[in-house]
This record gives C-alpha cells, sequence and structure tokens, in this order.
C-alpha cells in the first residue's frame, strides 16, 4: 500500500513537471511561421507548413545529436532566468503585485507559480539535505555534560518513583476489588514515561563516553560531527507498547533502522510537498468568503508564489547556517515569513493594512496546521 502511495505522489510530481516544462504537449500550440501545407508532423501527423506544427507546437526540423542536447539545456536555462530576472525580486520585494498581475493575466513576463513551485521544492530538498550531511558539531564542557547526566538521572529517578506508586495503586485496587481500569492506564503511563527517561540518559551517557574516549587529554569533549541520523540509532532500544501492533511495529521499524526512515520520509515528503496547496485552499477560501471577486484560482497562485518564497527563504538560511551564521537565519525564520504574508495578502487582494494584518496572524495559523497535518501525512506513509 506504502509503495503505490508513494508511486502515485511521484506520478503527480512528475506529471506537473512535464505540464510546465512542456506544455505543449497537454495543449494544441500555434506558431506564427505558419505556411503551405508540407510534410506531416512526426509527432500528431498533421501537416507541417513552417518551423513549427500548428497542431501540436513541435519543431518541424528534428535535431539527433549529442549536442543538441546541450543547446536545448542552455535555451531551458536561458528561457528561465530571462523570466527569473522579472519574477524573483518581485517575489522578495512586491509579492503582491507579482501575484496580482500574474492572476489579472499577464503571465508571459513571469515564471508560472507552478513551475517557481517544482523548482524551488526541489532546491530546498537538495541544500537542507546537504547541509544537514555536513553540520558542524557542537563543543560542550564538562560541567554541561555533568549537568544533562544529572537533570536526566532526576528525571528517570521521578518516572521510578511515579512507577512505584502506580504499582502499589493498582495492587490496593485488586485487593479492594475496586475498577482496576484507571490504575493500569496510570501505570502503563508511568512505564511509558520510565522508558523514555532510560532511552534518554542511555543515548547521552554513550554520547559522552564515546566523545571522552576520542578526545585528547587536556582537550575539550565535542559531539561528533555526524548526521543526524547517527544519534538516532541509539534510540534503537526504546520499547514502544501503545497496544495497537498496528502502530508499534512500524514505529520499532522506524526506530530500529533510523537512516531509512528519515530516507523515505524526506522522499515522501518531496514528491507529495504538492499537498500543501489543497491543504491550505479551504482555509484561504473562509478568510474571503463573501468577498466579490475572489475566486479560488486566486487562492491557488497565491499559495503557490508563497510556497515558492518559503523554500527559498529556507534554502538561503541554511547556506548562512552553513557559513555560521547560525543567528540570523533564525532571526530571517522568524521575522520574515509574517512580513512576506502581509505584502503579499495586501497587494493581492488590495486589502487594507487592518484587513491584512488580521488575515496575516489567520493565515500563520493555517500554515501552522497545514504543515503539521502534512508532517503527519508523510510520517504515516513513510513507517508503512
Amino acid at each position: 500500500m506504502e509503495t503505490n502511495v508513494e508511486q502515485a505522489g511521484a506520478m503527480v510530481s512528475a506529471g506537473l513537471a512535464a505540464a510546465e516544462i512542456d506544455p505543449t504537449s497537454l495543449a494544441g500550440g500555434t506558431s506564427a511561421h505558419a505556411s503551405a501545407p508540407g510534410p506531416p508532423c512526426a509527432n500528431c501527423g498533421q501537416p507541417v507548413g513552417g518551423r513549427y506544427c500548428q497542431s501540436c507546437g513541435q519543431a518541424a526540423h528534428l535535431h539527433r545529436s549529442l549536442l543538441h542536447l546541450l543547446e536545448e539545456l542552455i535555451h531551458n536555462v536561458l528561457h528561465f532566468d530571462a523570466k527569473g530576472w522579472r519574477t524573483l525580486p518581485l517575489l522578495a520585494g512586491r509579492p503582491g503585485a507579482l501575484t496580482r498581475r500574474y492572476i489579472d493575466g499577464q503571465r508571459m513576463r513571469y515564471v508560472s507559480p507552478l513551475a517557481l513551485f517544482l523548482f524551488s521544492s526541489f532546491l530546498m530538498f537538495f541544500v537542507v539535505s546537504l547541509v544537514l550531511e555536513h553540520a558542524p558539531s557542537l563543543a560542550i564542557s564538562p560541567a554541561d555534560r555533568e549537568a544533562a547526566h544529572a537533570d536526566l538521572a532526576r528525571d528517570l529517578a521521578d518516572a521510578q518513583r511515579q512507577v512505584e506508586r502506580a504499582t502499589a495503586a493498582l495492587a490496593e485496587a485488586r485487593r479492594a476489588g475496586h475498577d482496576e481500569a484507571d490504575a493500569q492506564e496510570e501505570l502503563s503511563s508511568a512505564q511509558t514515561d520510565q522508558r523514555v527517561a532510560e532511552a534518554a540518559l542511555k543515548l547521552t551517557d554513550a554520547a559522552i563516553t564515546r566523545n571522552a574516549t576520542a578526545a585528547p587529554p587536556g582537550a575539550p569533549v565535542a559531539a561528533e560531527a555526524a548526521p543526524i541520523t547517527r544519534g538516532l540509532e541509539q534510540l534503537s532500544d526504546v520499547k514502544i507498547d501503545t497496544g495497537h501492533p498496528a502502530i508499534d511495529e512500524p514505529l520499532h521499524r522506524a526506530l530500529h533502522n533510523p537512516q531509512l526512515f528519515l530516507y523515505r520520509l524526506e522522499n515522501t515528503a518531496y514528491k507529495f510537498l504538492f499537498m500543501l496547496i489543497p491543504i491550505s485552499l479551504p482555509f484561504l477560501w473562509l478568510m474571503f468568503v463573501g468577498r466579490p471577486g475572489v475566486a479560488v484560482y486566486d487562492h491557488a497562485v497565491f499559495s503557490l508564489y508563497s510556497l515558492s518564497f518559503m523554500s527559498l527563504l529556507i534554502v538561503s538560511c541554511a547556506l548562512l547556517a552553513r557559513a555560521g551564521w547560525a543567528s540570523g537565519a533564525v532571526w530571517m525564520l522568524f521575522f520574515v515569513p509574517p512580513l512576506h504574508m502581509f505584502l503579499q495578502l495586501r497587494g493581492t487582494y488590495g486589502l487594507g493594512i487592518f484587513a491584512a494584518l488580521w488575515r496575516t496572524l489567520a493565515l500563520l495559523v493555517v500554515a501552522g496546521t497545514a504543515f503539521l497535518l502534512f508532517l503527519l501525512f508523510a510520517i504515516l506513509v513513510s513507517v508503512r
């Protein structure tokens, strides 16, 4: 089932990309160079009267050389750049004007929102994966290590005492002949907390021991410079018992092979990132219900351009963090999205300051809700 779902996501993404790269394959194109009928088109069989087929838009003369493949690549890149230099500055500085112009029909001068969304999402996943794979290590002082161990040890002791109290309460309920359901549920919850505390303490102690062994005498101990998956491997001994085998077994598999889980999660998120659009559209529609002249299509264009900017923002912040300016990247992620949403809402829908402000706050909640729903869906698909 999971394989079929992932294949469906891949097919939809590929179809969206194909429609943007070669729109003439989905809709008939016309050529301004039409003339007298000529030889049949190799693609659709209709007579060709010029350099391009009037029916499907394919070129009359077809090249069959490796050099022409390179020529097509350069042409497509330059074609994107020509529109990109007009689109990206507006997307960053005047997103409302860009969205409004595209909705109103000025589409030949700008990169379409779907094409920009596909490009920016691919770039985001590529850059973030690259940055995480080469994330720098963090120095940990001996005092910090001891404090972390002491805090986790106290948490474990508290969890053990809670288990003891819950066990005694369950035994008392059994002796008195009372209902054991509440006492049993409290004991199960306490045991889960204890297992989590034990796993956290074990993970911390293992990291401290490994780093202390590898560090030279007198040198500060640093955490191992490794991908996130190497730290997650320490969680393989965590016991999960929710009482539902359909939930426990996939989670056990994910914890025992975190590298595979994160790989599948990344691929699933990339394939189904377009689902953020249908998730967001009902919320946007509710914010403008009853407003004349606003269609669902307008919300779709708004969402695509907004998500494209957020993807490019994440790319920029990831590169800044990789260059050592992590604090600046955090501030950008905190302040830039609300400001961009405000400008895009006001310019796209012609709103006043107050109307754009309350919708910005609502849109932040919508974005968080949509992201959580999407993340939950991606996790469920990845652990199956």
